[in-house]
Formats: C-alpha cells, sequence, structure tokens
C-alpha cells in the first residue's frame, strides 16, 4: 500500500512536488546515514592497497563494490592465482606490513557468481574493514549488570520448577492461591520452605546443564584464542531456563573454528541431561525408591518422542497409562536440560544450530533452514505449547545470522558436516511431540523388545 501511494505520488502532475519533496527527504535520509553510521575505508588506503597488495602472482584485482552491512567496507573481486588459502595468508601478512593493525581482510565467496572457480569450489573475492568497525565491542558494566540480574531471575525460574514438580505435596491453601484467580490472602509463606529445600536438587540438575553448555563452549573456544561474552541467562518457568545467549568477542579465524565452538556447548550439555535423564529412568523403575518420587501427569511423556518412547521403554506400559507417573526428579532435569539443548540447536539465527549450519553449510543453507524453522514453529509442530514463545524470544533477540569469519570460504569437511546432520535429526525427534496412536503402538513394541 505505501508502495502504491508512493508511485502515485510520482505520477499525478498536481501533486509532483510531494514526490520531489519525498524524494529530497530519502536522498537527505541517505546522508544522514552515511555521517551516522561507521567510519568508511579511506580512499587513499584503497589506492595504496590496490597498488601493493594485489598482483598477478595471487590476486588480480578486476573491480571493487561496497562490503559489510552499511557499504563501510571495500569488497574487492578478481581472479585467483593459486590456492585460496595460501593467497588469503599471504594478502593477510602482506595487508599487516601495508597498514599494521588498521584494517581486518576477509576471505568471503563473491556475490552473485554462477561460475565456479577453475581450481575447484567457489569464486572468491576479499573483503576489507577497518577494525574498530568489524570486531565486536567490549563488555559494558550495564551488561554485566544485566548477565548478573538474568542469572539470578533463572535462579528463582530453576527453583520454581522443583516447586512445581512437587504440587502433589504442597498445602491445599498453598495451590489454591497459585492456581485460583479469585484467591485473595496469601498464606503463610513458610509452608512453602521445606518444599523450597526439597526442590533444590531439581534446581541443580536445572542451572548444571546450562552451567555445563557455557563451560563447553568456553572450553573450545580458549585453545583457539577466541574471546566469548559472558552468558545471558533467560529464566523460564517451564524449562527452569531457556539456555543463554552468547556472543562471539573476536573474530573467527574460520567456519571449523564457528562449528567446533557452536557445537561444544550443546554436546556438553546434552551430555549432562542424558545422564541424569537415563539415571532417573533406572531409579524410577526401582520399587524401593518411592520416598524420592515426585508425580507427574503422564502426559508429560508426549511432549517429545524421542524422550517419550524411551521413558515408555523403561517405566513399561502400566505405569504410563495412569493419570499421574511417578519419576525421579532427576528424569525432569534430564529431560528439560534435552529440551533446552535442543531448542538452542534449531537451526536458525545465531542460535547454535544456526551457527553450526551456518559454518557447515554456508548462509544460503541456513536461509532455508530457518524459514523451515519457523514455519515449523508457527504452526506448533515443533515443541508443542513452547513453539511460539520460544520463536518470539529468536524472532527479538536470536534472528539475526552470525558474522562472516576471516576465512568464510573454506569447507568444514565430511566428518563436521555428518555430526550436525545428526544433531539436526536428533533435535527434531526431540521437539516432536507425539500422538496417542504412535505412542500406544511403538510403546508396546518397545516394552516387548525390552
Amino acid at each position: 500500500m505505501v508502495l502504491m501511494l508512493y508511485f502515485f505520488l510520482l505520477q499525478v502532475p498536481s501533486i509532483a512536488p510531494l514526490g520531489s519533496a519525498y524524494n529530497n527527504f530519502q536522498v537527505d535520509s541517505f546522508k544522514l546515514m552515511e555521517l551516522l553510521g561507521p567510519e568508511k575505508v579511506d580512499p587513499a588506503d584503497v589506492k595504496l592497497i590496490k597498488d601493493k597488495l594485489f598482483g598477478y602472482s595471487t590476486f588480480w584485482l578486476t573491480k571493487e563494490e561496497p562490503f559489510g552491512d552499511f557499504g563501510e567496507g571495500i569488497l574487492f573481486l578478481g581472479n585467483l592465482r593459486g590456492n585460496r588459502e595460501d593467497v588469503f595468508a599471504k594478502l593477510q601478512s602482506q595487508l599487516a606490513e601495508i597498514m599494521g593493525d588498521k584494517y581486518n581482510l576477509f576471505m568471503v565467496e563473491e556475490p552473485n557468481s554462477e561460475d565456479p572457480d577453475p581450481r575447484g569450489g567457489p569464486r572468491v573475492s576479499f573483503g576489507m574493514l577497518r577494525k574498530e568497525v568489524s570486531e565486536p565491542g567490549q563488555t559494558t558494566l550495564w551488561q554485566y549488570v544485566i548477565a548478573l540480574l538474568l542469572f539470578v531471575l533463572t535462579i528463582g525460574s530453576s527453583v520454581e520448577l522443583g516447586i512445581a514438580s512437587q504440587i502433589n505435596r504442597l498445602p491445599p491453601e498453598v495451590v489454591k492461591y497459585f492456581t485460583d484467580p479469585n484467591a485473595i490472602d496469601p498464606p503463610d509463606m513458610q509452608l512453602l520452605y521445606p518444599f523450597v529445600e526439597s526442590a533444590l536438587p531439581l534446581a541443580y540438575g536445572v542451572l548444571g546443564v546450562q552451567l555445563f553448555h557455557e563451560v563447553g563452549h568456553f572450553l573450545a573456544a580458549f585453545p583457539k584464542k577466541v574471546k566469548l561474552s559472558i552468558p545471558f541467562f533467560i529464566p523460564n518457568i517451564t524449562l527452569g531456563s531457556f539456555g543463554a545467549i552468547t556472543q562471539f568477542k573476536s573474530i573467527l579465524p574460520d567456519r571449523k573454528t564457528k562449528v567446533d565452538i557452536s557445537l561444544a556447548g550443546p554436546f556438553a550439555g546434552a551430555t549432562l541431561s542424558l545422564s541424569m535423564f537415563a539415571v532417573g529412568l533406572l531409579l524410577s523403575s526401582k520399587p524401593d525408591a518411592a520416598a524420592d518420587m515426585v508425580q507427574v501427569p503422564s502426559m508429560l511423556f508426549q511432549g517429545s518422542l524421542l524422550l517419550g518412547l524411551i521413558s515408555r521403554a523403561m517405566l513399561g506400559y502400566t505405569a504410563m497409562h495412569g493419570a499421574t507417573v511417578l519419576i525421579h526428579p532427576l528424569v525432569i532435569a534430564g529431560w528439560c536440560g534435552l529440551t533446552t539443548t535442543a531448542f538452542n540447536m534449531l537451526p536458525v539465527g545465531c542460535l547454535d544450530g544456526g551457527r553450526v549450519v551456518q559454518g557447515a553449510f554456508g548462509k544460503d543453507a541456513l536461509v532455508g533452514f530457518g524459514l523451515t524453522t519457523y514455519s515449523l514453529l508457527g504452526l506448533g509442530v515443533l515443541g508443542g505449547p513452547l513453539s511460539l514463545p520460544w520463536g518470539l524470544y529468536v524472532l527479538i533477540c536470536q534472528r539475526t545470522a552470525e558474522k562472516p569469519c576471516l576465512n568464510d570460504v573454506t569447507e568444514v569437511g565430511t566428518w563436521r558436516r555428518t555430526a550436525v546432520t545428526i544433531a539436526i535429526f536428533l533435535v527434531v525427534l526431540i521437539l516432536l511431540p507425539i500422538w496417542d496412536e504412535l505412542a500406544e503402538e511403538l510403546g508396546i513394541g518397545l516394552v516387548n523388545t525390552f
């Protein structure tokens, strides 16, 4: 509608001055953006680099284009004259000799190129940005304060999850106050103290998964000399936590590094979650452990195809067909941890899943995966009732794809691609709900097998 009005203003002679005024306003807006935007590459530096950096033996320059989010850099297009990794290393070294640490050089796929490189793989170009523009900013004091506040809230949501798991043991007046919208007088909160203490092990488990996740990222980043921001935990009363936002504070050297660091966190969190889930199911199947059990609705186990079927196989057909099921709190901690890990491994934006897909298969593949993921979340196919809040969270906080690596062309190898493919497949199995008919058929089959 806005476009129609715009073209109407340009076409009607009687109000043509309005169209002219709009054009002037548009031009002034672009000029203002140029003034307020990031500092561009110095033209004198561009001339010096063209004369001394590129040549017949490395990269034969043919033309230039704007590079970066706001066109603040220069993209050099031309013909590669050697092995791309060797040429890139040589150009980086020569750029440092000519310009010091003023600029960063990126090797990226040539945009809109239909012909592959004669030596194999895509045609490449070299982008240049000022360091202060391309490198992430330092963490501010306010960000530390916000991160601490979010962590405290996540502790609270994890404890709340532990208390909610014992709702059948809570005093009736407490349950009524939190569930009845007409309840006015609050109960004696001292009645909750014993249940808070018993809720702590579950809270520890949920928080432990998130901390393991972040430790995995940091352990993978340390040997590669990549800096990470402090984690910004996202509290959630259903799972205890939605995970954490962790930003790269260094430019990644290549796509392998992006995949390794991004995959290390979910792998660490999933390992601990799966261990708790398995141990919890084993303890739940022991008749002498009833004192440590909590009652949960049997409908809970229909929230995940993979986890639900494993639970049915371990706990038995009869136990899963009551209104409630007695399970050990470790089952809940492991279930929540695996679900949170799966959500963070969805291939969209700058989630861990988006980063690994972008690193393993490229940015174009991430666009396709992202559109599919948004569609499935919007339809409620993945994640059940949590699909909408998670989709909104991603759209608000994590929708933008990760910035390119310095070497954004070299492939990551077959085994990394295979690991990413398997991980995404398991994510779908975890977040895909199980319907009653399938649960009955597969559950009976699994029970007979075991």
